[in-house]
């Protein structure tokens, strides 16, 4: 078997996009590998059923989702007309849909939209409801012809020299500027290519879903023009007329999903009113035509998958409303699990294995779902009482690339139970010391389990012992343990340090006087934290943090309420607290050789947040150095493109090495 490498991050295959055929034969997904000459990642669409197993569909690598129309054709959006193309690069908002059919043939350009389409549902014949990205500037211009498109394209680019803003949030992470952008509703005839908005201009559409019957749709959305609130409502749209009904159940709600059942709406959402932003939704289910609601569910878990893994890329479903239950996913511990509840409030977890779901679909007692299981990366897996994995797309890195089994690590830290990992180095010898990397994860509202991490893999690869561990923050054990606000740096770092002290207890082959830490986003923040109030670690690597809530609180996308929440304060209440939770504060007392790493388009924690924390440690004579990934955004370690990704391995590998003695 051969070590682990950095390029091998381009032979990885990641799934996404589950879809289930009508007739519950077939399951189609997106397959996406990373080219790395190209530096992009390159998208079929695949099709497996139990008579011939698991085959590709496409081939011209850019096709990113689908939906199925009938029981043999399917409806996909894709960038291959080399006129489309030509106009995408001067600037048109376009997307073209191909339909093929499975049993074989070319696939034939159906239609296209002016419009950049993030979302299709097909309602009958020639009719489709859309989700597009709208900007103010250009305006709608489907209907206009070719000349008048290019006249306002070339107004565009002009207008692109400046940017105007006067609302927050101004920009999105890797999305640059949103001012007045917005994702609107729209009706679409295909025989007459008619684009009909629903939305206003400034109503955010956040979800949409269908009634089986066609006739109407539940619309989640949040309007605003100069502060985006963090509540958002629900609308209800007659797909026959078109007209549009707010239809909120409660106000002051923030809604995460709503679907029909029964006739009847479901809907997960929380008014963090005791936990706030980071608040676990709870489940209702509407009683009559009137709206009146009942709580079915407050299972004091999140609705999503949390689980830390940078093998991922693309989309996936998080509900769906199957016969009388709706099917969701479900962070608990640190695993994520497929879950289902009745009208009744009967909760069943239906997924029992360690290890993440990350997408799903269900049609009436299939269910399928791509996940990740013990050290195999994603694969295709059919759920029938038992798990059946489907694929094996990646099995070769089992098989062939030498790696790290996690040892579970639990403990105590007073009253709280806390879970932890190691990996040992993969030729790891007991009469040898080795150097360790603590590895902290993002959110802070996310976990670390057992599933397959590249760049941990590749640490314990090069001789590394690698720890991560869920401290208090972390999703996955419930509102209480999550909650940390107004304690960042407190009760999270002394479980840190706890957590440290407990391996180096249990794995006498550390060496203790040869000890990393690293971490991105809030991983990011506790490093710079760490440094500046100990000095156990020998080199450290901070990678898209935050340094200073201050700027945070005014830079980030979402900086004025996650900011205001999380620290409990802002600049013009109680801004002693915005500073003495800002590792900024400590930077003169560092002095661990520390490599910040962050991405000039990161509007999570825009990029002054590293250039201040660098600049403090070089003011001070510290070892350190700053990389810059250009286009990149909060995202790089996961879904960046390939080059980006792996020379940031490499900037990491190398500080580690240079720095750790091995």
């Amino acid at each position: 078997m051969e070590n682990l490498k950095r390029e091998d991050l381009t032979r990885f295959k990641f799934l996404s996009g589950t879809e289930i055929s009508p007739d519950g034969r077939t399951c189609g997904f997106v397959l996406h590998t990373a080219d790395e000459e190209e530096n992009k990642y390159l998208s079929n669409i695949y099709l497996w059923d139990e008579i011939d197993g698991t085959r590709q569909l496409t081939a011209s690598d850019s096709e990113g989702s689908f939906i199925w129309k009938g029981r043999d054709r399917i409806l996909f959006s894709s960038l291959r007309d080399k006129n489309d193309k030509e106009k995408k690069d001067k600037g048109y908002p376009i997307t073209s849909f191909y339909e093929i059919s499975t049993r074989g043939g070319e696939a034939k350009k159906a239609f296209q939209v002016y419009l950049n389409v993030s979302k299709i549902e097909h309602i009958r014949d020639t009719k489709y409801l859309l989700l597009g990205s709208f900007d103010r500037r250009l305006g709608e211009i489907q209907g206009l012809d070719e000349k008048k498109i290019e006249e306002k394209i070339e107004e565009m680019k002009k207008e692109n020299e400046f940017q105007v803003l006067d609302e927050i949030p101004y920009w999105s992470d890797g999305g640059d500027y949103t001012n007045k952008n917005r994702t609107r509703c729209y009706i679409f005839d295909s025989s007459t290519e008619g684009l009909t908005p629903i939305t206003d201009e400034f109503t955010n559409v956040e979800s949409i879903s269908v009634h089986p019957s066609k006739e109407k749709a539940l619309l989640v959305t949040s309007s605003y023009t100069d502060k985006m609130s963090s509540y958002n409502q629900i609308y209800q749209l007659d797909l026959m007329s078109g007209s549009c009904e707010k239809i909120s159940p409660i106000s002051d709600f923030n809604y995460y999903y709503a679907d029909y059942i029964d006739d009847r709406i479901i809907f997960a959402g929380t008014d963090m009113a005791e936990y706030g932003v980071n608040e676990n939704p709870r489940i209702f289910v509407t009683e009559d035509e009137g709206l009146t609601y009942v709580r079915i569910a407050e299972p004091d878990l999140s609705l999503w998958s949390s689980v830390n893994s940078d093998c991922r890329y693309g989309s996936g479903r998080g509900f769906k409303v199957a016969g009388n239950h709706l099917y969701f996913l479900s962070t608990k511990e640190y695993s994520c699990h497929l879950y289902r509840i009745s009208l009744d409030g009967q909760l069943e977890q239906i997924s029992t294995e360690e290890g993440s779901v990350d997408d799903f679909d269900v049609m009436d007692d299939t269910i399928y779902f791509i996940g990740m299981r013990d050290l195999y990366l994603q694969e295709l897996y059919g759920l029938d009482h038992q798990e059946q994995r489907l694929t094996s797309f990646n099995d070769w890195v089992v098989q062939d690339r030498k790696l790290s089994t996690p040892m579970v690590l639990s403990f105590n830290n007073g009253e709280t139970s806390l879970t932890g990992w190691i990996l040992k180095p993969v030729d790891f010898d007991k009469h040898r010391k080795y150097p360790a990397i603590l590895h902290i994860h993002g959110g802070p509202k996310t976990v670390f389990g057992g599933v397959f991490h590249h760049e941990m893999q590749l640490w314990a690869n090069l001789g590394y012992f690698v720890l991560y561990m869920n401290p208090r923050g972390s999703d996955g054990y419930g509102n209480e343990f999550s909650d940390i606000r107004g304690k960042y740096g407190l009760m999270d770092y002394e479980d840190i340090m706890l957590f440290t002290d407990k391996v180096l207890e249990t794995c006498p082959s550390i060496d203790r006087e040869n000890l990393g830490v690293t971490g991105g986003s809030y991983g990011g923040y506790m490093t710079n934290w760490i440094i500046g109030h100990t000095k156990r670690f020998k080199a450290a690597v901070s990678q898209r943090s935050i340094s200073n809530w201050f700027s945070f609180f005014g830079t980030s996308d979402i900086g004025y309420y996650f900011a205001a929440d999380q620290v409990g304060a802002t600049p013009w209440k109680d801004y002693s607290s915005l500073w003495d939770n800002s590792p900024l504060k400590y930077a003169d007392q560092v002095e661990t050789p520390t490599l910040f790493i962050h991405s000039d388009k990161d509007y999570r924690c825009w990029i002054p947040e590293g250039l201040q924390m660098y600049t403090a440690l070089k003011y001070h004579g510290v070892d350190s150095r700053m990389v810059v990934f250009k286009n990149e955004s909060h995202g790089l370690s996961r879904g960046g493109r390939p080059q980006g990704r792996i020379r940031r391995l490499k900037e990491i590998t190398d500080w580690f090495d240079r720095h750790l003695d091995k």
